[in-house]
């Protein structure tokens, strides 16, 4: 071995270990919790545990930003390194003159080994340390995930972090959606986030917003008509309210996966109709000392939930339990449960539509029902008594059914909340003895029209259609199906619905 060649093995080894021995710049903070529509709109979001708006990292970094940023602050980033050896000589030119740290001449890559640090001193041994760790970032990431580090971690002012929350905060906008004038005022604030961030220093902000527009024209990614409309734009204001179109979804999604990027199902068109009409309607309840309601749309055919308003959002709500999320709240189920009674007892053979049963004065054990007007019909056909939701043929039919076998018929269509045994809830479990929630009823509601559409279109349908609301858009295809029959058939489905056909609505409130 020549010694030319050990001397330049022994070089390399002197810059590559260091380098190597140094840490990688890894990001474990606290992250908000954001929830967004199936097209990706925002529907609302959580603050972080210590108390920062950091969203998590959204992937990449829009065009204009991206010009933005790398204009201002490293315009060589697709050539260098990790760091760029000029700008570090004259940082170290105008440090060494001024008897102090003024700048620091750091890459993108640099900042992001220095984010990753937290707020630490800035010395010669600490950029020393960014600079080895920007060197071995280079060597393990490529350019677009660098940048996407820094994009997501960087400081926008306040308690603001990353481009996303930033965006969000200071325009009420995607990121994707800036314009040029909002890009080159969010990439001049991570260089001096406490001194210019957007409602304070405004004539600062607004001379180094319009310089980068300069430099951005100078290299061609903007047209001269652009400049101009760009420098006539408004600067960025105090930071915003997020969006909150689904507050109580997003307090659920907060406490279950906390700290995560959620994308539902939810069709944020429909979310904001269905919230209209919640609102208007909901200032017409309160004439009747009614201050809570929700809605749940759920698409029969796939069971992905459309839009969910959990409760009322009116200025007052939170003094008549608005926060309280009633598409997940435990209540009664009244009345709700008589069809799914009518239609098993349809498919085991117990009764037909026209079969009459007694609706007179009864005493079971342990109470004496009554139907709602305190009137008996007498002899009733089954498909009368459910349409007009009559207790005592109810209770009539359970006790002929038996609690145990509804009970177990109720588990199987989805049901998780009964969870005591047939003899705690007695008979009394059809007239509302148990309690349930609208997102179970729902889905078992929804399964049944599921299996009725695909058999109407002459398709199978399976155990498996009877399923609870999807929130989480299914991204593959799930081709087992589990052939296990159906708790209930279409036949018997169809006869309950045809029943409920006749139901008449009161025409005055009173008979509510």
């Amino acid at each position: 071995m020549s010694k030319k060649l050990v001397i330049t093995l022994i070089i390399a080894g002197i810059i590559i270990i260091p380098v190597l021995l140094s840490p990688l710049p890894e990001f474990d903070d606290p992250l908000s919790t954001v929830v967004e529509a199936r097209d990706r709109t925002l529907l609302g979001a959580r603050i972080a545990p210590d108390g920062q708006w950091r969203f998590p990292a959204g992937g990449a970094v829009p065009e204009k930003f991206r010009k933005a940023i790398l204009t201002y602050e490293d315009r060589y980033f697709y050539i260098h390194p990790g760091v760029n050896p000029v700008s570090l000589i004259r940082a170290l030119a105008i440090n060494i003159r001024n008897h102090e740290i003024k700048t620091g001449g750091s890459t993108i890559s640099m900042q992001v080994a220095r984010l990753s640090g937290g707020n630490r001193p800035r010395t010669y041994m600490r950029k020393t340390i960014e600079i080895l760790s920007a060197l071995k970032l280079e060597l393990i990431r490529s350019k677009k995930k660098i940048l996407e580090l820094y994009t997501a971690n960087a400081p926008f002012g306040g308690n603001i972090v990353g481009l996303e929350a930033a965006a969000w905060r200071y325009t009420g906008k995607l990121p994707s959606d800036i314009t040029w004038a909002e890009a080159a005022a969010l990439a001049v604030l991570p260089n001096s986030p406490a001194l210019i961030f957007p409602g304070r220093n405004q004539e600062i902000l607004r001379k180094k917003r319009d310089d980068l527009l300069h430099r951005l024209r100078e290299r061609n990614y903007i047209d001269s008509l652009t400049l101009v409309l760009a420098l006539e734009e408004p600067l960025l204001s105090e930071p915003v309210k997020l969006p909150a179109a689904a507050p109580h979804l997003t307090d659920y999604f907060f406490v279950a996966r906390g700290g995560e990027r959620i994308r539902t199902t939810i069709d944020f068109r429909l979310q904001e109709r269905i919230s209209a009409i919640m609102e208007m309607h909901q200032k017409k309840l309160e004439g009747n000392l009614i201050f809570n309601s929700a809605a749940l749309v759920v698409s029969v055919e796939s069971g992905e939930v459309l839009a969910y308003v959990g409760n009322s959002t009116a200025e007052n709500a939170s003094a008549h339990g608005g926060d309280v999320d009633i598409v997940r709240a435990l209540r009664s189920t009244g009345s709700i449960l008589k069809p799914l009674l009518y239609a098993a007892m349809q498919e085991s053979g117990d009764l037909l539509p026209n079969t009459l049963v007694s609706d007179t004065p009864t005493r079971f054990p342990g109470f004496t029902p009554e139907n709602f007007d305190r009137s008996f019909s007498g002899a009733v056909t089954a498909g009368a008594a459910l349409s007009q939701s009559l207790n005592i043929p109810a209770v009539r039919m359970l006790q002929d059914y038996s609690p145990e076998r509804f009970l177990e018929l109720l588990r199987e269509t989805g049901f998780t909340t009964f969870s005591r045994s047939a003899e705690h809830y007695g008979l009394s479990l059809i007239l509302g003895g148990g309690e349930t929630s609208l997102w179970e009823l729902t889905g078992v509601y929804a399964s049944l029209s599921r299996i009725l559409r695909k058999s109407g279109n002459g398709e199978e349908y399976f155990r498996s259609d009877f399923h609870p609301p999807v929130l989480i858009p299914v991204t593959t295809q799930d081709t087992e199906k589990d052939a296990g029959a159906s708790p209930l058939s279409a036949a018997s489905v169809w006869l309950t619905y045809e029943a409920l056909q006749n139901v008449n609505r009161p025409e005055s409130e009173a008979g509510w």
